[in-house]
């Protein structure tokens, strides 16, 4: 992140910290204190809770003609001399006792000045003045009135800030239907309506309404909307009734440290309860989603008194319950423990979960819980004698034990020790995974539709979606730009800040590019690419959809966003909240919070290489690469799973990996790495080649997907699949984790000599001409087969399919070489194939594919 030259030598000159109005700290616990440098300054906002809190701005006040600009890690508007700063969603959550600091608000002005009235929400930033802010006025309205069959709702932005997006949701009485939208659309399922604007009234500018391109539809029925919520707020602007408070609340057991609590479901106010909040005292012990919870860490024989309120989807809380007090237990009070558990055994497992279960153990005071063991640590703790151990990663080996625990914490030996795998991502059967090019659509005319007249999309089980960029200042992932690379591939700034939002969500598809042949409204929020993939996913339910970030020309700036713990964090925050909560920014009218959310069920890591300084020209690298990769890999797999928890699914976790053993070894702790993914996606092509530019190897051919090392070959190294495969499988990767790469596409030059090996291995010229002008050297399969009139060779001891017509010379897989690499496959137990990339082939390369994995 770029450390900011703010505010003028003339306003530090007021004081280095100048606290400036947050919000009372009796009132929400956050405070805002300014600090001016050369130029502008910043706000750092603090929280003094113990619990994170969610959501602030800080309004402020500047003199008569300056003006603030330039913000970074947020956005600022100025109306007059009235100052609104909102901050980026990576900082609008301020962690308990935390603050936003290295990402803090900044911003520079046109003069020295010092802000003044600084409010954060609503209070004065430094915690002084009143307890109580004043009420809120809603951001967002929407207005409903009638007028015969026709329907109009009116938004209204209250806020100093424009609004990005909107959407309204509301309820019909049964029989009751509406259609036929205008300046925007409907969308009716059973009694429930989405309603969603036009792109020309999609942002709504600050202090005005949607007016005169207010949204309307036809109502054909009696009755009028109910439950009406725009973005998720009743549309009347008033706050959701909080749910009830917690009834019940009791110990059901406890030790000399630890209250095991229980209580009664409370009742739900305007949304759903989300889970509940359990306090000590007046402290946040911990939180939970269900109705009971173990709170550790205390003292013996002290008396506790707890309260518990439960808190809705927007994180509204309830009155707090009845208190309970405990005391906890006197250690001197017993000092036997109980018996060891016996007969630890696994009753089930899935590719996430292991369950056991064991007999009882006995005590003189009876037992209060177990302590499942996964290795060393504790995995879980329960009353009973089942128990089932989740988070747990696809195809890896897992070894447990159980100790018993008595009121007085005494710990009993430990149980025998059962050892289990989990399964693979894929239950039965194998892996076939495709990648699709962002890029398709243009030149090769390849669209998401074209996976289905294939008959692909019926076979594949992944496709990852290609790539995503990230951003080189901010180090998140980028979305939301359509700038295309430079020319020169050795440029080595050729991807900085490039990305494609018009194929990605912006360009409309006509009916007969779109998978459901109706085209896409050219006013709907979610177009292009995505809504493809959006209806693909109606049409094969099964078929998981990850978003891929880097690529060769997309991996520079990995280093950075892998460097430290916060920058992990930051990035991968980002990642999530952009491709997988699909909070796209809006651009030509498309985009939104949500619009592309349900799309992908995980994220793709494709960094070309960690650790080694041959990939992309220009493209950032650390001998810290690989253990920063590891805790990268590793902060993915901690997030998604969060999230997940919040919407009951698991969200898959694949890379590309490379075939070298040079770059495995600078850059992939093959072990640790393998406890985050779910999928090594192993390199099994691009062992030869010559490029666009005539670099890499343009004066010998070589085969560049050859299944075993091929003894005519002159090369001082020997890339092959087998070779790959066999360095995941000796450093200890499940084969169950491990799919091999598969080219649909060929590599070729020109100018070979024969050789009297048909050009194999042999003196050529350069790049053979490509498909594409700026792609010398590389055609898709079906357009090589159908374009360069060649004589088609096997090597079968390499197991390496090649054609030669006298000048041109291509190295490819077909469905031999394809049908040879599936029974590889099958014999090693991987978990199947990877495909670079589904618009070489037009169905025949898939179709063995498939084939060969029955």
């Amino acid at each position: 992140m770029r450390k900011l030259a703010l505010l003028s030598a003339t306003l530090l000159t007021l004081g280095a910290a100048v606290a400036l109005a947050p919000q009372a700290a009796a009132t929400t616990g956050l405070t805002a204190t300014f600090t001016a440098s050369a130029g502008g300054g910043k706000y750092v906002v603090a929280n003094s809770t113990a619990a994170a809190i969610t959501g602030w701005s800080i309004a402020f006040d500047l003199p008569a003609g300056v003006t603030a600009s330039n913000p970074q890690n947020g956005t600022l508007t100025q109306t007059g001399t009235h100052v609104v700063a909102t901050p980026a969603y990576y900082i609008n959550t301020v962690a308990a006792h935390g603050n936003t600091e290295p990402y803090s608000l900044a911003f520079s002005v046109s003069s020295a000045a010092a802000p003044a009235n600084c409010l954060l929400n609503g209070v004065n930033c430094d915690g002084s003045g009143g307890t109580t802010p004043p009420p809120p006025t809603a951001a967002v309205t929407a207005q409903y009135s009638q007028s015969g069959g026709t329907g109009k709702y009116v938004v209204s932005n209250n806020s100093d800030t424009d609004l990005a997006s909107w959407s309204i949701a509301f309820d019909l009485p049964s029989g009751t239907t509406v259609s036929n939208g205008q300046n925007g659309t409907v969308t009716q399922s059973g009694t429930h309506v989405v309603a969603t604007p036009a792109y020309y009234n999609t942002v709504v500018k600050a202090h005005s309404t949607t007016e005169p391109y207010s949204l309307t539809f036809t109502v054909s029925g009696s009755g009028s909307p109910q439950s009406c919520r725009v973005n998720d707020s009743k549309c009347d602007g008033t706050a959701d009734a909080p749910p009830g408070a917690p009834t019940n609340l009791h110990s059901t057991a406890k030790t000399t440290k630890t209250v095991l609590l229980a209580w009664n479901a409370a009742t739900a106010g305007d949304l759903p309860v989300a889970g509940y909040d359990v306090y000590n005292g007046s402290t946040l012990a911990t939180s939970v989603t269900g109705t009971s919870a173990s709170i550790t860490g205390l003292t013996p024989k002290t008396a506790y008194t707890f309260t518990v309120k439960a808190k809705d989807t927007h994180g509204t809380a309830s009155a707090a319950s009845a208190p309970a007090t405990v005391t906890t237990n006197d250690p001197s009070a017993d000092t036997q423990p109980p018996t060891a558990p016996a007969n630890l055994a696994v009753t089930a497992k899935d590719s996430t979960s292991i369950s056991l279960s064991w007999s009882a153990s006995t005590d003189n005071t009876g037992v209060v819980s177990y302590d499942v063991f996964n290795g060393s640590a504790v995995a879980t703790t329960v009353t009973g004698t089942t128990a089932k151990v989740t988070g747990l990663s696809p195809s890896t080996q897992y070894t447990f034990t159980v100790k018993a625990r008595d009121g007085y914490d005494n710990v009993s030996a430990a149980s025998n020790a059962v050892t289990a795998s989990t399964t693979d991502v894929i239950g039965s059967g194998y892996a076939k995974v495709g990648y699709f090019v962002q890029w398709g659509i243009y030149g090769r005319q390849y669209f998401v539709k074209n996976l289905v007249t294939t008959g692909a999309a019926a076979k594949l089980t992944h496709l990852l979606y290609a790539f995503e960029n990230i951003d080189p200042v901010n180090l998140t992932c980028l979305s939301g730009v359509t700038k295309g690379t430079t020319a020169d591939p050795e440029d080595p700034s050729q991807g900085d800040g490039a990305g494609d939002a018009d194929a990605d969500y912006g360009r409309p598809m006509s009916a007969a590019q779109a998978v459901n042949g109706v085209a896409d409204d050219g006013f709907a929020p979610l177009r292009g690419n995505l809504n493809q993939l959006k209806e693909l996913k109606a049409q094969f339910p099964n078929l998981k959809i990850l978003v891929s970030i880097g690529g060769w020309t997309y991996s520079k700036y990995f280093s950075d966003v892998a460097k430290t713990d916060a920058s992990r964090k930051k990035f991968v925050a980002s990642c999530i909240d952009t491709w997988i909560k699909g909070n796209l920014p809006v651009t030509e009218g498309a985009g939104g919070q949500g619009v592309g959310a349900g799309i992908f069920d995980g994220v793709d890591i494709d960094w070309e290489w960690p650790g080694d300084a041959n990939g992309h020209p220009g493209n950032h690298t650390s001998a810290a690469d690989k253990a920063n990769l590891t805790a990268l890999l590793a902060e993915f797999r901690t997030e998604l799973d969060a999230y997940g928890a919040t919407t009951g699914k698991r969200y898959q976790l694949t890379a590309f990996t490379p075939a070298d053993p040079t770059k495995v070894s600078e850059g992939w702790d093959l072990p640790n790495t393998a406890k985050s993914l779910d999928i090594f996606n192993v390199q099994g092509y691009d062992f030869h080649g010559s490029g666009s530019d005539n670099s890499w190897e343009p004066h010998q051919t070589g085969d560049q997907a050859n299944l075993y090392p091929a003894t005519n070959d002159p090369y001082s190294f020997h890339f092959s699949v087998d070779g790959a495969v066999q360095t995941y499988l000796q450093a200890g990767v499940n084969p169950r984790k491990m799919t091999v790469g598969i080219p649909f596409y060929g590599r070729g030059w020109q100018g070979v000599t024969d050789g009297g090996a048909h050009g194999e291995w042999q003196a050529a010229n350069g790049a053979a001409p490509g498909q594409f002008a700026e792609e010398a050297g590389t055609r898709g399969y079906s357009n090589l087969i159908s374009s360069v009139p060649m004589t088609v060779y096997h090597n079968t001891q390499a197991v390496a399919t090649y054609g030669y017509d006298g000048n041109q010379w291509w190295t490819f897989d077909d469905t031999w070489s394809i049908g040879q690499k599936m029974a590889y496959i099958k014999s090693k137990g991987l978990l199947g194939a990877m495909i670079w990339e589904m618009s070489g082939d037009t169905g025949t390369l898939m179709t063995a594919v498939d084939s060969g994995l029955k």
